[in-house]
């Protein structure tokens, strides 16, 4: 999982290469997939990535194209592979705070703030002919639903795999799995097939926000975007809401079903209800997997008990 971290020596020589001199290298939190460094060339404030897949990289360049006032991509420079076989991408530096960490108290100005950006997506325009995983086309799911379902298996052709086992050998994580996958399938067929353009990773230090929190700074990481339903990328704020009382207190589901534009689309809130916790159990399951995958006992058990609350709890009124 995840990269090997350079040193700073290593990130230097590299971009001698590219770039000549690069000032005030610093190095940045990066996430599970990839490090990140911070530096200035040009007179420019930049950023360095390295990661092991370069299509990971190529998404976030192509999503330039959907960049907006309430929903700024960075600039993505350069896409390629080092000599030593990494991938890397050099973006313009954006500054913000992550989104997750907006405290209670902003809520009044982080809820507009989110549900902008969240009906930036939505009006985004759709490609009805669009594989789901839009930014690599060969071998993507064939349908919405073909996607939400296959989540549900443990694929060994996949990155993250081998965790059904961990799970089926624990009883209550057994009988969870099973309740839950019941209630997807049940489910899934109230998902349209819609091509919104959805983020499918708001979270995790992908969303830089202002320090006021009253406008979107920049949105990273594309490469677990798709094409599919809006209400996605609305469940994953609620599902893992209690950990961040923030967007919590956003209340990001119900801002957006207010929205006059998504209102002006009566197909659009349709099953509304179903579609979102079909959604948010989806999310909590794909997370028990990627928590064995990890190891992470701890953020397991967090997720588990969350998921048999978003179970127990049902589809919420909207």
């Amino acid at each position: 999982m995840g990269v090997e971290e350079l040193t700073q020596e290593e990130v230097l020589a590299f971009l001698a290469g590219r770039s000549g001199t690069a000032e005030d290298l610093e190095a940045l939190s990066g996430g599970a997939w990839s490090s990140a460094w911070a530096y200035r060339a040009g007179g420019e404030e930049l950023v360095v990535r390295f990661g092991q897949d370069m299509a990971w990289y190529e998404a976030d360049r192509m999503a330039m194209a959907f960049g907006g006032p309430d929903l700024p991509v960075p600039d993505v420079r350069e896409v390629g592979t080092t000599p030593s076989g990494r991938a890397y991408a050099i973006s313009v530096r954006h500054h913000g705070n992550f989104l997750e960490d907006t405290p209670a108290e902003l809520a009044d100005a982080i809820g507009p703030t989110l549900t902008r950006l969240l009906v930036a997506l939505y009006q985004t325009p759709p490609c009805p002919g669009s594989p789901v995983v839009w930014h690599q086309p060969a071998g993507s799911a064939g349908s919405w639903r073909e996607f939400l379902l296959a989540g549900l298996v443990d694929d060994p052709e996949k990155l993250v795999h081998g965790w059904s086992a961990t799970l089926a050998g624990d009883r209550e994580l057994a009988a969870l799995s099973a309740a839950v996958t019941e209630r997807v399938s049940a489910l899934v067929d109230a998902c349209p097939e819609r091509r919104d353009l959805v983020h499918g990773d708001l979270l995790h230090g992908n969303v830089l926000v202002s320090p006021d929190a009253q406008r979107v700074e920049a949105v990273l990481s594309w490469k677990c975007s798709v094409r599919g339903d809006f209400l996605f990328d609305a469940a994953w704020c609620t599902f893992w809401a209690p950990w961040h009382p923030g967007i919590a207190a956003a209340d990001p589901l119900s801002r957006l079903l207010r929205d006059p534009s998504v209102r002006a689309e009566h197909s659009a809130l349709l099953d509304a209800a179903a579609r979102h916790h079909c959604y948010e159990l989806h999310i909590g399951f794909t997370h028990l997997g990627w928590n064995v995958w990890t190891g992470n006992q701890d953020a397991l058990a967090a997720t588990a008990r969350r998921l048999a609350e978003v179970l127990e709890r049902g589809p919420v009124c909207t």
